[in-house]
């Protein structure tokens, strides 16, 4: 009970931290994206204009309708950075939990450098390749069906989890190839799409706003993994049994 205390102190601890630094990283890099974006939205109106059929007395009530289905959303200002940041910590902790109980069950994070391995790869597993599929959507832009999306990212996920743990730490031939095979199977799959890829949003925009999302998700993961592996040193290590881990 004691190991599991000190676990969750110290996953509580690097969540908190890493959540607060990615919340001020998207303060600067992605939320400035993501506003100029919302000044798109009303641009996706004329795409759907379908003449004088627009006129008929059924508009009132699908409007309507339109408005009953937005969801709510913290207003701008404090509120909507409050928010982001109370999602950031506790998105940090969630894969702070993960990211301890992954380690441990192949031996633990020695140190700091460790750490930085093991954020490295919570990066491929969670965003990188994930992403190679599903790139960051800014507003105003299609995306297909959420349910379907939400399958593959998790297998996804998944295969790409375990097809790293068997190229890292099974070590023969036929369980790295495995890994392999696991790793590029989602992208053959392919993730689900739109029906169409237009959108008013500029392509430079988005650009911009996946290496912002791309390079923060990083710089999270890393801040994660050296936090898990100071704090694993000062709650959960036995020195002498970490000393022939990896460097």
């Amino acid at each position: 009970m004691t190991i599991f205390r000190n676990a969750v102190f110290a996953a509580a601890i690097a969540g908190l931290f890493a959540g607060l630094v990615m919340a001020a990283m998207q303060s600067f890099a992605t939320v400035p994206l993501i506003l100029e974006a919302e000044t798109y939205e009303g641009a996706e109106a004329p795409a759907h204009d379908h003449g004088p059929a627009a006129a008929t007395p059924a508009a009132p009530a699908a409007e309507a309708h339109s408005h009953e289905a937005e969801a709510w959303a913290p207003a701008d200002g404090f509120e909507r950075f409050a928010f982001n940041v109370l999602a950031n910590v506790v998105t940090g902790l969630g894969f702070a939990l993960v990211l301890i109980a992954a380690s441990e069950l192949a031996g633990g994070i020695a140190n700091w450098r460790q750490g930085l391995f093991w954020g490295f790869a919570g990066f491929a597993v969670f965003t990188l390749a994930p992403g190679l599929g599903l790139p960051p959507e800014l507003p105003a832009m299609p995306a297909a069906d959420l349910f379907a999306r939400q399958v593959w990212w998790i297998g996804t996920v998944a295969a790409t989890a375990a097809g790293l743990a068997l190229i890292a730490f099974r070590g023969t031939a036929a369980l790295s190839i495995l890994g392999v095979v696991l790793l590029v199977a989602p992208h053959i799959i392919g993730a689900p799409q739109p029906e169409t890829h237009e959108t008013p949003v500029p392509a430079d925009l988005h650009h911009r706003f996946v290496v912002a999302v791309t390079v923060t998700n990083l710089l999270f993961w890393l801040v994660l993994g050296a936090a898990v592996g100071l704090l694993r040193q000062r709650f959960l290590a036995e020195p002498e049994r970490l000393s022939g881990r990896l460097a």
